[in-house]
């Protein structure tokens, strides 16, 4: 539930629930109060229990009665002394006021308003016979009444009344009882209010706080559900967005890390074989070894060929780290596709008879076929997949086939050996990075492993694809795809 309709719903509820119990609880005690019992006819209720007893109301206007009565007897001059009036006025109940007349108008009153209301209706002077300890009820005013006549000190005739208001009065008993059941009311109200906020919105900020508390600790396996709803569910999915998003970076930093030492591992690996070699056929040349000129040309070209061993693997480093950094420096433009490689087999077919490997050639392409690509990093492709099919061949009579085949709107280039092969359950991770089949790590073959990686990353920057197929013992066939350049017709 979203946080505004639970925000509304907990607002209706404030005001409705204790409505609703409120009245429950009247009507409850109300026929408690009428020693009522469930089943019974309404109008056989005892109304008169929801209020206080008619006792209560004679007792609070003859008890003020019998003090103005007794003043009488003793010194009647008492009642024109307005501060004694007033006086007995304060010791009258709330709903009980005394009123004094002399003739026909109003000598003293303790409720002014009220008795401006009944003056009229109040009976005249000797009108009304009481017999002492008696009061009576006034139907048309509502009041209990008790009047005391005397005369004034100066021969006027005088009337003091007590009168009590009964519309007013409410049982004391069901004012305590409402009280009550109010105050439960509104705790009830207020416990299944908190139950309910505490359930539906601390408790699960408390679960999103714990969670991420297990981030801060490094811990990125905690899940949260997600089939919450509202915003509280927005918060559960977004947390669970982010968790899977660090877990994931931060195993793709641990792999990264690694690999950085896998790498560090192979370089330093293959750079001290090399570097072993040439101290050694150094150090025969300067112990007088190399003592013809025969060997003195074999030592210094096996020399040679360990330096370009060593720079070959600097300039994959190199690569290497422009690759991390995405920072190829590409320099695309057209080129004719059969030129460019007419080139290029020339020069790689050069290397590979010194090798004594059998190049093949077959372009299928157009010969005005033209693509968009970087030459420099194009031919990096292609000596990097010829080398480390040198570098796993393992028949006598090798064998490279450069192939190029037309797609219609793309060109196809294959580039297959007949090595060793690949077996199946690593074909399909030759283009990660560090990853070499062949982990034996013998000193002919080594290698960083980052070759093939590198020829992923520059075909998928041509806007192509790259992908292998092998056979174990027969070789390996590396296939990329990139796109023709097609003038744009008006």
């Amino acid at each position: 539930m979203k946080f505004r309709t639970r925000l509304q719903v907990t607002f209706i509820t404030i005001i409705l629930l204790p409505m609703v119990l409120t009245s429950f609880a009247f009507i409850g005690i109300g026929i408690y109060l009428m020693n009522s019992q469930w089943g019974f006819p309404i109008q056989d209720l005892d109304y008169s229990q929801m209020s206080d007893s008619m006792d209560s109301f004679v007792e609070a206007t003859d008890r003020v009665y019998g003090l103005l009565l007794q003043q009488t007897r003793e010194d009647v001059s008492k009642l024109e002394d307005l501060s004694y009036l007033e006086e007995i006025n304060r010791l009258t109940r709330r709903s009980t006021y005394i009123l004094v007349r002399k003739d026909d108008e109003i000598y003293y009153s303790g409720n002014e308003a009220a008795s401006e209301v009944i003056f009229d209706k109040l009976p005249a002077y000797g009108e009304r016979e009481i017999p002492e300890g008696f009061s009576y009820y006034n139907d048309n005013m509502r009041k209990f009444v008790r009047q005391i006549d005397f005369v004034f000190s100066d021969g006027s005739k005088g009337s003091a009344f007590v009168i009590t208001m009964v519309n007013t009065l409410i049982s004391k008993d069901f004012l305590v009882y409402m009280f009550i059941a109010i105050l439960a009311i509104l705790i009830f109200t207020s416990i299944t209010l908190t139950k309910w906020i505490q359930k539906g919105v601390f408790i699960p900020i408390d679960n999103l706080n714990l969670a991420l508390l297990k981030i801060k600790e490094g811990n990125f396996d905690y899940a949260l559900q997600t089939d919450t709803k509202g915003e509280i569910g927005d918060l559960y999915r977004n947390y669970e967005e982010m968790r899977l998003r660090l877990k994931e970076s931060t195993e793709d930093e641990e792999r990264q890390e690694q690999q950085n030492r896998e790498l560090i591992s192979n370089i330093s690996h293959d750079l001290k074989t090399p570097i072993t070699a040439i101290k050694g056929y150094v150090e025969g040349i300067m112990d007088g070894v190399a003592d013809t000129p025969e060997k003195m040309d074999r030592y210094l070209k096996t020399i040679s060929a360990k330096a370009e061993d060593m720079q070959r693997l600097i300039n994959e480093l190199t690569v290497y780290s422009n690759v991390e950094n995405n920072r190829i420096p590409y320099n695309f433009r057209r080129i004719n596709l059969s030129d460019y490689f007419d080139d290029c087999v020339e020069e790689v077919g050069l290397d590979l008879d010194n090798l004594h490997i059998k190049l093949n050639y077959t372009n299928m392409v157009s010969p005005d076929t033209m693509v968009i690509a970087d030459p420099e990093q194009l031919k990096k492709v292609i000596n990097n997949i010829i080398n480390n099919s040198v570098k796993y061949m393992d028949k006598s009579e090798g064998v490279i086939n450069i192939r190029i085949l037309d797609e219609v709107d793309s060109v196809h280039v294959e580039i297959e050996d007949n090595g060793r092969g690949i077996p199946q359950k690593d074909l399909p991770r030759i283009f990660e990075r560090f990853f070499r089949s062949d982990s034996s790590r013998n000193t002919a073959q080594g290698g960083s492993g980052i070759g093939l990686s590198i020829v992923r990353k520059i075909i998928e920057d041509h806007g192509g694809y790259v992908w292998a197929t092998s056979k174990e013992g027969d070789g390996t066939c590396i296939h990329f795809v990139i796109r023709k350049y097609k003038e744009l017709q008006e």
